[in-house]
């Protein structure tokens, strides 16, 4: 856990600014032979992610869409949902937003709720109420924030054509800590980070930046940056997952996702898992996922730090595929699934080995429960909705986990 974090199973997305998107040890669906999964769901106007507070405490983040078609403005709301009903029990007021991308949640290690969506920061309660509100700086969405270890928040704004800017937030004023940080070139992908350090993937070079206690600022480490694009044609890459010892993430991220992520992409090329040394930006490598042209995604590959494995996707072309990690980085197939609907950000049990999977098929959206050292299909349901999710699960209080899909969120449960 973090320590910015609140200390619950699942305080923010990805469950934690590392993105290794793991349970805590010792939880799992720990399915046996002869169970099944099975849902309740309920329509959202645009469900992003869950959230666990105290034990039995779920929250909800959604935001609205059809205004930013108008050129209007959008707003976000965070709800305290029953456990299993999912319905509502306290909603916060409409949260400003402006401009729409899927936001961010999470409970900082206060206590409190905190959200960014388009460009503003909100701070709540655990009652959903409001307690304060910052525009930021810059006229684009933010595309949600991480929290420091000294408990500073950073979002970036969403740009593909201007230079990011990453903006740091005191959580107890919710007033800018600092002047905006220029970033050397745009970025579309979410921040990750590990302790005071800010990891950013820009449109063609991954770089980071510390927190300067004395100065009170993030600066630049002049020292470590790769550009992953280099002479390729390659389009940039998404959400970087930090391990320990590398950052891993995938390119092609540039696509035509409107209800599915299905022959998306937009460059020729295959898309790649990209590897870099957190401790020397020269060590680094690249491996085509499936091979096939038009390869693209939207969210980041999963590291299994226990198992050394290293599951990654190619959502246009339908494939999903996993490594183990040797010697020196060295990958090794583990297995493939072709034909495979997979586009969300994923979640794994460490104990059980459980992969969580989305799998897009016949217009509809299955959830899937793999063996990650095998690729082994353990169970599977139907989440309902035609929309192929792309965001956010989370873990639940039992043998149980949700699964957000845009306009869908479900609880899925061992039967």
């Amino acid at each position: 856990m973090s320590k910015g974090y609140y200390p619950s199973p699942w305080s923010s997305e990805d469950a934690g600014p590392q993105r290794l998107q793991a349970a805590h040890p010792g939880s799992g669906l720990k399915l046996q032979p002869g169970e099944k999964l099975a849902c309740v769901t309920r329509n959202t106007l645009l469900s992003t992610m869950t959230v666990l507070g105290d034990p039995g405490e779920v929250y909800l983040l959604t935001h609205s869409a059809l205004r930013s078609n108008l050129g209007l403005a959008t707003t976000s709301c965070v709800e305290l949902i029953d456990p299993h009903s999912l319905q509502t029990r306290k909603r916060s007021p409409r949260l400003p937003g402006g401009p729409m991308w899927p936001g961010g949640m999470a409970i900082h290690r206060n206590g409190d709720l905190y959200v960014v969506y388009g460009r503003y920061a909100h701070r709540l309660d655990r009652a959903c109420g409001l307690m304060a509100s910052l525009e930021l700086p810059v006229a684009q969405p933010y595309n949600s924030f991480v929290i420091l270890d000294n408990g500073l928040l950073v979002a970036k704004n969403l740009s593909d054509t201007q230079a990011a800017s990453l903006s740091v937030i005191d959580p107890e004023t919710l007033r800018p800590a600092c002047a905006p940080v220029v970033c050397p070139e745009p970025s579309i992908a979410r921040l990750s980070a590990v302790g005071n350090t800010v990891y950013v993937v820009g449109v063609r070079s991954i770089f980071r930046f510390h927190w300067d206690g004395a100065a009170q600022t993030l600066r630049r480490d002049p020292y470590w940056q790769w550009d992953y694009v280099g002479n390729t044609a390659q389009s940039y890459g998404w959400d970087v997952v930090l391990d320990g010892q590398n950052a891993w993430f995938m390119d092609n991220g540039l696509h035509r996702y409107r209800v599915n992520m299905l022959g998306a992409g937009v460059r020729s090329s295959a898309n790649r898992l990209l590897r870099v040394s957190l401790t020397d930006p020269c060590d680094h490598a690249n491996i085509e996922i499936s091979g096939l042209a038009g390869g693209s995604i939207t969210n980041p590959p999963l590291v299994d730090v226990q198992r050394r494995i290293v599951v990654a996707f190619d959502s246009a072309n339908k494939v999903l595929r996993a490594w183990r990690t040797g010697v020196n980085q060295t990958l090794t197939p583990l297995w493939t699934k072709p034909d495979f609907g997979i586009a969300s950000h994923l979640l794994l049990y460490p104990q059980t080995g459980e992969l969580v999977v989305n799998d897009y098929r016949r217009w509809g959206e299955e959830v899937v429960v793999l063996d990650i050292a095998t690729g082994t299909e353990r169970a599977r349901v139907r989440s309902g909705g035609i929309t192929q999710g792309v965001v956010f699960p989370s873990v639940g209080w039992e043998r149980d986990l949700y699964w957000c899909s845009m306009g869908r969120l479900a609880r899925i449960f061992v039967a």
